[in-house]
């Protein structure tokens, strides 16, 4: 039910003057359903006006507008397909209409914690965070399913029948005719449905988690042989391929695994950016720690020739002159002093031949020059000859892109959780230590960066993320996803108490803080705790989507939109979410009589959901200075009242009428 303030008397209680345009201001309703697909209709719009028409695209207008020559063959471009593909292209942008609810008995520090644990599926969270969180996430990590045939749990309601199934891999034609050219083996455990639905599960998710990352944001998945080629394909699509940064192997079980004679020991971690504005940070890698030392600190030796023939005498002739060597002065290190000068009786060295061409130094003349004997000097061959070397002093080094096999070991994981609860709760988690490596290369310590992890299982994630933030100084902030998947009732966890996965995220995140706080007492400001928010059916009733279905005998009903068993806080969530304000800002209450006004952040939204407000109450919210404000549909006691309210706020706020009906809404 829209309020309405036309054909209203201008008289006021408070005296404002109602002006024509506040008379015909009509007070905007949240949608209180997420349409990502709105956004994407809103971006064609905007690069390609006449690709959408009455509210929807042309596709063979996009098509056009998108080429420079008509493609006859489109038929035969080189694309990525399984069957449902299309179906969970369009997933990513179904509305929903779902919420987030707030349970502060199951969170810790729930008025100062800047993190969030999220329980539901994560699909709808993805959707649920797009407004408040669109391109602010700088890193991801996810552990999904690896499709082994024994964890799949996202079905995503995408089941097909057989029929639709043939039809789709288009084994028969239109005359039900078997194709048997393009039939193929029928394994459900390695083919057809088998891969297409775990294909069609992640591809939405991880489109809806590249809308969150920041633009120099960058994902990290970890996966096995199962899916790693169709993962690669999919993220190509999603991130581009000019995006991959790269693929790691990881060391999980070092005895390996007996997979028909091949011992299995490893898993894989792809790495995409955003965009061209990601990048890795450097770390320290404990393989590549200086072992040689001087008095200007540690140092690794490079050859100083270029070996690359390209580069020569005849194309590059400043890079190609002499050292002198002194064979009598030799360092702690066994390397000689060199010189640019000749001296009698000092060895002349100039860069090697190479396939009969004359290789050049790295370095031109003059740096050589500032670098004679600090960082360039002369190493002794076995041979007898001579080679110029640099001191190479870069204190960080990038981690090894190909294979990680120090603390990766998920049974070293496994043990941390059994030491911690007392027992053996999870299988083979991830370790902290691989997680805190991630956290190094894609996060910066000096920033306040958020950390997604939306198949978050353990929470090692978390874990890794506050170890990290004590041991550097970082304010890295994290948020945990997970379907609250129910436990074995034969398992220890259950048997622990633990009935579904969340219940060990959480609690784990609990004992992990404490007992990083107290080996970090310098810690003093380390966010240990966590906001429980659960994914949760909409605040409103029915009749407020469908309206025009509303029926005479249903009015007195329907007065009230919002469904009976909501709390404010309820409400409050609710449309944080809706309005993209963060899930992790400061909340407090102010009393006026007998409102409650809640304040979110410093001014970021201020609501009050009583069903009287009055107008001592409306000034004490404008008072505030608020960039969003919120009311409940009915919560006026007077028509004059809706007028005031208005004039209040754009008193006090100094907004115009068309900032006023900008910033106030109601639900």
């Amino acid at each position: 039910m829209l309020l309405t303030i036309d054909n209203i008397s201008p008289c006021t209680e408070s005296g404002a003057v109602m002006t024509k345009e506040t008379a015909d201001i009509k007070i905007k309703k949240l949608k209180m359903e997420t349409k990502p697909y709105d956004k994407v209709l809103a971006k064609v719009a905007e690069l390609c006006p006449g690709a959408v028409q009455n509210g929807k695209v042309n596709f063979e207008r996009l098509k056009a507008e998108l080429s420079d020559v008509v493609d006859e063959n489109t038929h035969e471009t080189y694309e990525f397909k399984w069957v449902g593909k299309n179906a969970s292209i369009v997933e990513a942008n179904k509305p929903i209409r779902k919420t987030l609810r707030p349970c502060k008995e199951e969170s810790k520090n729930w008025d100062t914690t800047e993190n969030l644990y999220i329980e539901g599926d994560n699909l709808e969270v993805l959707k649920l965070l797009e407004e408040g969180y669109l391109g602010k996430v700088k890193m991801i990590y996810i552990d999904p399913p690896y499709n082994t045939g024994n964890d799949f749990v996202y079905h995503d309601n995408r089941v097909q029948s057989e029929e639709e199934m043939n039809k789709g891999i288009d084994l028969f034609d239109e005359s039900n005719n078997r194709l048997l050219s393009k039939a193929f083996v029928r394994n459900k455990e390695s083919n057809g449905r088998f891969h297409s639905d775990w294909c069609s599960m992640m591809y939405p998710r991880l489109k809806l988690a590249r809308d969150l990352l920041s633009d120099d944001g960058v994902i990290f998945i970890s996966i096995d042989d199962n899916e790693v080629a169709n993962l690669k394909k999919i993220c190509d699509e999603v991130f581009g391929e000019n995006n991959h940064l790269g693929l790691i192997t990881v060391v999980s079980n070092p005895r390996g695994r007996d997979y028909g004679g091949i011992a299995k020991m490893h898993d894989y971690i792809l790495v995409y950016q955003k965009g061209e504005n990601a990048s890795l940070n450097l770390i320290s890698d404990e393989s590549n720690i200086f072992k040689t030392f001087d008095e200007f600190g540690g140092f690794e030796l490079r050859e100083l020739r270029n070996r690359n023939i390209k580069f020569n005498k005849q194309n590059r002739p400043n890079l190609y002159y002499p050292f002198y060597i002194n064979k009598t002065e030799m360092d702690e290190n066994s390397l000689y002093t060199i010189s640019l000068e000749p001296h009698d009786n000092w060895i002349e060295l100039f860069p090697l031949e190479s396939q009969g061409i004359n290789t050049v130094w790295r370095w031109g003349k003059e740096k050589s020059k500032q670098n004679l004997n600090i960082n360039i000097k002369a190493k002794p061959m076995k041979n007898g000859s001579f080679m110029i070397v640099e001191k190479y002093r870069e204190g960080r080094v990038m981690a090894r892109s190909v294979w990680w096999d120090k603390d990766t070991n998920t049974e070293k994981g496994t043990l941390l959780l059994k030491n911690m609860f007392n027992g053996k709760i999870f299988d083979y988690p991830k370790t902290v230590e691989m997680l805190k490596k991630m956290g190094q290369m894609g996060t910066d310590s000096e920033a306040d960066d958020i950390v997604l992890d939306f198949f978050s299982g353990s929470s090692t994630t978390a874990h890794a993320v506050m170890r990290l933030n004590a041991e550097d100084g970082g304010n890295r902030k994290f948020i945990m996803v997970q379907l609250p998947e129910l436990t074995d009732e034969k398992s220890e966890a259950y048997k622990a108490g633990y009935k579904n996965i969340c219940e060990i995220g959480k609690e784990r995140i609990r004992r992990a803080g404490e007992k990083i706080k107290a080996e970090h007492p310098e810690a003093t400001d380390l966010d240990i705790g966590f906001r429980v928010l659960k994914v949760a059916d909409s605040n409103m009733r029915d009749v407020y989507y469908k309206p025009n279905e509303l029926k005479q005998t249903d009015l007195l009903n329907s007065i009230d939109n919002i469904k009976s068993d909501r709390t404010p806080l309820d409400l409050l969530f609710g449309v944080m979410v809706e309005w993209g304000v963060s899930l992790s800002l400061p909340l407090k209450e102010i009393k006026v009589g007998n409102n409650t006004i809640h304040i979110v952040g410093d001014n970021d939204l201020v609501s009050c959901f009583d069903k009287d407000i009055d107008t001592e109450t409306i000034t004490k919210m404008a008072e505030q200075n608020p960039i969003r404000v919120i009311f409940r549909d009915f919560c006026f006691t007077k028509d004059d009242e809706k007028i005031n309210m208005f004039e209040i706020f754009k008193t006090i706020c100094h907004w115009d009428d068309e900032q006023a009906k900008n910033n106030i809404r109601v639900m």
